[in-house]
């Protein structure tokens, strides 16, 4: 449940915002606490909180806002609030307006997360009261627990069936059509998502969702949910297998963006495509030097059994792109050459459309959600030239990774389609302020934004239509 309580009077206790340049005048402001304040080398440093005492317990609290402008509208600056305030206490923000309301709701949300499945909270949060529901931030919480509630159920209890019928979880809550492939019409119809689920005894499937309404543009979301990735044949090493129950971290944060999506009512019809496989090792599992089809005809010598997600999007950008969609997007955990150039914390963007990338990325950064751009150059696509199929699943220099990735995407995708590509790691590694260690919700909010941004001829007003 969200650590958040809409109400008409709110009785919680005040928690004042202090920039580093107010801290004085807050300090004269209440020489009773100021003394207390200073004796306690509270300097209103970024992140920085003290509990203010009073004769009967607690008057309040003060929460530092550093030196950086504009850390009061960003939600990482409460994100380590609701679990290191008293647990539960209830708390306002003292004179706040309603931007910093849904700033601090969002944050407060993204910090309180825990993921409960197998084992009781050790403590519950600290809650926010608010006059007026934030309803952006709650859109986004919810959509962002569900995303790593996902990522860090284990491949055991989230295995293909289980991701498709989350997915039509999704679809049934929201009104929308799903429907499930598996079987012999996946294998005809996605023979590369086919093949790669081929060494598994848990038999894959292909997850379609639609909703929205006739004659709107058409947005298609292409998500690789490799719900556990051994390597196959070519094995990753043990720590390399370590958290490889985030492999389909790409589907889920794109099941979190089609909630967002519904939920907001954008103008939009829904396409959400997820590959729902495991990438197994077996006497039936596919093998390198294999020839397979994939559902745009091309076929694909496997180079290397570990480069499976780029098979699973093959299949799905096909599907989605004969649609013809206003644009289409996909996102995946699918290269360590992502992680090297830019670190965990930034998901990789390719696009061959220089304005799009550039409204993804001031989107993601107005969402506190950043991403960052890196080139698609076609100069390395002959690194994926086969001398016995249309094209190798991986390059034959090991460079570039994530960028001769992206190539062998683009391969999938018609030239005359608006497309952008997301390689993500979705995971935190270890718990911040408002991050806590597992799966995250990377480009999710970032993606939502400049969707609205696009919808609205790049101005970023608000596009909400539906209740």
């Amino acid at each position: 449940m969200l650590p958040l309580d809409i109400l008409d009077r709110p009785d919680g206790l005040p928690l004042h915002l202090v920039p580093a340049a107010g801290l004085d005048a807050f300090l004269a402001a209440r020489p009773e606490q100021a003394g207390f304040l200073a004796a306690s080398g509270f300097a209103a440093r970024a992140g920085e909180w003290r509990l203010l005492p009073d004769a009967d317990g607690l008057a309040g609290a003060v929460l530092g806002l550093g030196r950086e402008e504009g850390a009061i509208a960003s939600p990482w600056s409460y994100g380590g609030l609701p679990m290191a305030l008293p647990e539960g206490s209830a708390w306002q923000l003292a004179g706040a307006d309603a931007a910093t309301d849904a700033a601090a709701a969002l944050g407060w949300g993204l910090g309180a997360y825990r993921f409960g499945r197998y084992r009781a909270a050790p403590r519950q949060p600290a809650r926010l009261q608010l006059r007026q529901a934030p309803r952006r931030s709650l859109i986004a919480l919810r959509a962002a627990w569900m995303v790593r509630d996902l990522i860090n159920t284990p491949a055991a209890d989230l295995g293909p069936a289980e991701l498709a019928e989350a997915v039509a979880a999704l679809g049934h809550e929201h009104g929308a059509e799903v429907e499930i492939v598996e079987g012999a019409v996946l294998a005809q119809g996605f023979p590369a998502i086919a093949a790669v689920g081929q060494g598994s005894p848990r038999a894959p499937r292909v997850a379609l969702l639609r909703w929205g309404r006739p004659g709107d543009p058409l947005l298609a979301l292409c998500g690789k949910g490799v719900v556990f990735d051994t390597g196959g044949l070519d094995l990753k090493s043990a720590e390399g297998m370590r958290r490889m129950k985030k492999d389909m971290g790409g589907a889920a944060m794109l099941m979190g963006l089609a909630r967002m999506v519904m939920e907001s009512g954008l103008r939009l019809r829904l396409l959400l495509a997820v590959g729902c496989v495991e990438n197994a090792v077996s006497g039936t599992a596919m093998r390198p030097s294999d020839v397979i089809r994939t559902r745009a005809g091309l076929s694909v010598e496997i180079g290397n059994t570990d480069a499976e997600g780029r098979l699973v999007l093959a299949d799905l950008l096909a599907c989605a792109a004969a649609e013809k969609p206003w644009l289409l997007i996909d996102a995946a955990t699918l290269t360590g050459a992502a992680r090297v150039a830019l670190g965990p914390d930034l998901p990789a963007l390719f696009t061959p459309d220089r304005a799009l990338s550039a409204l993804l990325q001031q989107a993601g950064e107005e969402a506190h959600d950043p991403l960052w751009p890196l080139p698609l150059h076609s100069g390395y696509a002959s690194w994926l030239d086969s001398s016995i199929a249309d094209l190798n699943n991986v390059a034959s220099r090991p460079m570039a990774g994530a960028i001769v990735a992206s190539l062998f995407l683009r391969r999938f995708v018609p030239e005359d389609l608006r497309w952008a590509h997301l390689d993500l790691y979705g995971w935190n590694d270890s718990t911040r302020p408002g991050r806590p260690e597992g799966g995250e919700a990377q480009a999710m909010r970032a993606l939502h934004a400049g969707i609205e941004k696009l919808l609205s001829g790049g101005e970023g007003d608000e596009v909400i239509s539906k209740p």
